[in-house]
């Protein structure tokens, strides 16, 4: 069972199947997710049924996609000893979370998730006029609330989905949460605890809710949960009656901001697929040399004998990834000097990515070669997924007196 507390150890996170792994991804979200693994206990996925939000009519290319996507997050390190890693289609309890949310999820919620339009312009080529794109916020929030998850590893231009994410939550445990005895069942309940952890019980809540002290709240869920005296309903009251007045069944997630990815494109731009400026973790060392060469540089260096001013450079900023202070102050110097040519400059980012990517690219090419071991990581990862969803939504079905 996943208590309160526990949740805030549990991190949730997911990426659309696009294919092969990019460098911006990698530098974005990978090293996140690594870092992380040993931190929480984590739960990333294959967002495979977000996917088809916006590219419905390309669904014959998800499954090489998803495939491609899995064996880059075990080649980069991501470990499936340490976290449980899945594909979100095969664990259909999202699904029926999401469409029990949407009985409760007034419209305007969803209308005013601020990448709802943004997204409308910028896909302007395709159609969005569908519930599912409109809906697609709220299959967010499904994925995040199945597993209690306590923590969302998100970007800045994500805080709002998670925000909904809460306000879901909190509409479901005030809809489902609240019982008409409540208040006696927790009284009840508090002298199950013993008549020394009950007092130190209702001092917590006091200063919790009388003087706002957070802190009193994690020491009052500590307490509940080394005690061995009370049900699984009773916990779930106690939790929700130092809060306020309804059992806890959905907790709500916090942000867990994550720093702007640092990879450019080689446009200089955001690196994207659909802008066509990525390099992929298993470019061959001739495509990235290639492609690198090829970035556009300071504009206003036509030849080699004129000054160049790194920060109008789109290649600097990939100095600023892979480059030590040496060779950046070294690089700073002589492109402003005229003493080294844009190929000399570009020479240094060659060498560093392709160094990076060698063992990244040594460990895809082992995967590939066993797809039995890749698809049953995933299988071992989508078994443990379900059984924790599972216990989600028979306690969602019981809120909602659909546990016949």
């Amino acid at each position: 069972m996943v208590t309160s507390t526990t949740s805030q150890q549990r991190v949730l996170s997911g990426m659309r199947p696009t294919g092969l792994v990019h460098l911006g991804q990698y530098h974005g979200v990978l090293k996140n997710w690594i870092q992380l693994q040993h931190e929480y206990e984590c739960f990333f996925f294959v967002a495979d049924w977000h996917a088809l939000t916006t590219h419905y009519e390309e669904s014959e290319s998800i499954d090489e996609r998803v495939w491609d996507m899995v064996v880059d997050w075990l080649a980069v390190g991501v470990n499936p000893g340490s976290a449980r890693i899945f594909v979100q289609s095969r664990v259909p309890q999202h699904a029926e979370l999401h469409l029990l949310l949407s009985m409760i999820t007034p419209l305007g919620w969803l209308e005013r998730v601020p990448s709802f339009k943004d997204q409308q312009a910028k896909l302007h080529e395709r159609d969005l006029s569908t519930y599912g794109f409109l809906g697609y916020p709220l299959l967010q929030s499904a994925d995040i609330l199945v597993y209690k998850a306590g923590l969302v590893p998100v970007g800045e231009d994500q805080v709002a989905h998670i925000e909904m994410t809460r306000e879901v939550a909190r509409r479901f445990n005030h809809l489902y949460g609240t019982e008409s005895d409540f208040e006696a069942k927790a009284e009840e309940a508090i002298k199950k605890l013993g008549k020394k952890n009950a007092k130190l019980y209702r001092e917590l809540r006091r200063k919790y809710q009388e003087k706002g002290e957070k802190d009193a709240i994690e020491v009052a869920h500590a307490l509940l949960e080394s005690n061995q005296n009370i049900t699984r309903g009773d916990l779930e009251r106690l939790y929700g009656y130092i809060e306020g007045s309804a059992r806890i069944i959905l907790p709500e997630p916090e942000s867990l901001l994550t720093k702007a990815a640092k990879m450019p494109g080689l446009d200089g731009q955001k690196m994207s697929k659909s802008y066509g400026n990525t390099i992929s973790l298993r470019e061959q060392p001739g495509e990235i040399e290639k492609k690198i060469k090829r970035m556009p540089t300071d504009p206003a260096r036509v030849r080699k004998t004129d000054p160049g001013d790194p920060e109008k450079c789109p290649v600097w900023k990939w100095h600023l990834v892979y480059s030590s202070e040496n060779v950046k102050n070294s690089v700073k110097e002589d492109c402003r000097s005229a003493r080294m040519g844009c190929i000399d400059c570009k020479q240094y980012i060659i060498n560093a990515v392709i160094e990076e990517l060698a063992p990244i690219r040594e460990r895809a090419e082992e995967y590939l070669k066993d797809q039995a071991l890749v698809k049953g990581i995933i299988a071992e990862g989508c078994d443990a997924a379900r059984d924790v969803a599972e216990e989600t939504m028979e306690e969602v079905r019981q809120a909602m007196g659909l546990h016949y």
